[in-house]
């Protein structure tokens, strides 16, 4: 059975994995500061549940683990959950694994390894010619053309948007990232006029970068959005081909498959 882990700036995701099946998905916030013990004691809690629910669940189950991380202070005790729990040598993912595509910029480094994660796997399902929108932390645009990693955008998150509109004004109230109630960009009130600025506004950046992106590649692309907030964006745009929210967990998956130790 394979642990996937998944790290970003806000959460973390831990998802079993066996034969190719998503069995268990699970979200934690993400700390620096969080020990291996920490993390054990947590999944212990979520297995014995699972268990219950179902196929019983066992440490002893776990036999390969890989990691994915845009904060490295994580990795520290990530690794150490892998090896002094589960005793088991985790995947780090890198520019320098196989991932089944290329990186097409001048500072791979650079790239985060959930970029490079989603990269690979929609590649692999999709083929050539894709925009990647990934609705975390930030928003980003990531770009696959002739089979590489070619560059893409990084925008502020919409929860960071939301969080500093309340945080910098003494009047205005903190709002859901949903469109306004009457579903017009124009407002008769606070709420509503913040809901229209937000989600439009953020409508007006998606369809407004994945325009440009395809006019400077010279062809049109099919949009992949995934992260939570993709299936709320999807319903009130056009560009967006599919949503994929299990997308980074594949993209392990499949890198996990293709570097044995």
């Amino acid at each position: 059975m394979l642990l996937a882990i998944d790290v970003g700036n806000t959460n973390t995701v831990f998802a079993l994995v066996e034969e190719g099946e998503i069995l268990h998905r699970w979200r934690i916030s993400t700390h620096a500061q969080r020990t291996s013990d920490e993390y054990m004691v947590w999944l212990s809690q979520l297995m014995e549940v699972a268990s219950a629910d179902g196929r019983r669940i066992n440490r002893g189950d776990v036999n390969r683990i890989i990691i994915a991380s845009v904060v490295p202070p994580t990795l520290f005790n990530l690794v150490r959950l892998a090896q002094t729990w589960f005793n088991v040598e985790p995947r780090i993912v890198t520019k320098d694994l196989d991932l089944g595509i290329g990186v097409d910029v001048p500072n791979p480094s650079e790239v985060g390894a959930d970029r490079l994660v989603n990269s690979a796997a929609a590649y692999h399902e999709h083929g050539d010619g894709l925009i990647l929108l990934d609705f975390g932390t930030a928003t980003t645009f990531d770009v696959i053309l002739n089979g590489s990693y070619s560059g893409g955008i990084i925008a502020p998150g919409i929860n960071l948007a939301v969080d500093a509109l309340y945080s910098a004004s003494a009047q205005l109230p903190r709002v859901a990232v949903a469109p306004p109630q009457n579903g017009r960009a124009l407002a008769k009130g606070t709420v509503d006029a913040m809901q229209s600025g937000i989600f439009y506004g953020y409508i007006g950046l998606i369809e407004g970068l994945c325009t440009r992106l395809k006019q400077e590649a010279g062809r049109d692309m099919k949009v992949i959005a995934t992260g939570g907030l993709a299936p709320i964006f999807d319903k009130h745009t056009d560009v967006i081909s599919l949503v994929d929210t299990d997308l980074t967990v594949r993209g392990l998956m499949l890198i996990e498959q293709r570097n044995p130790f």
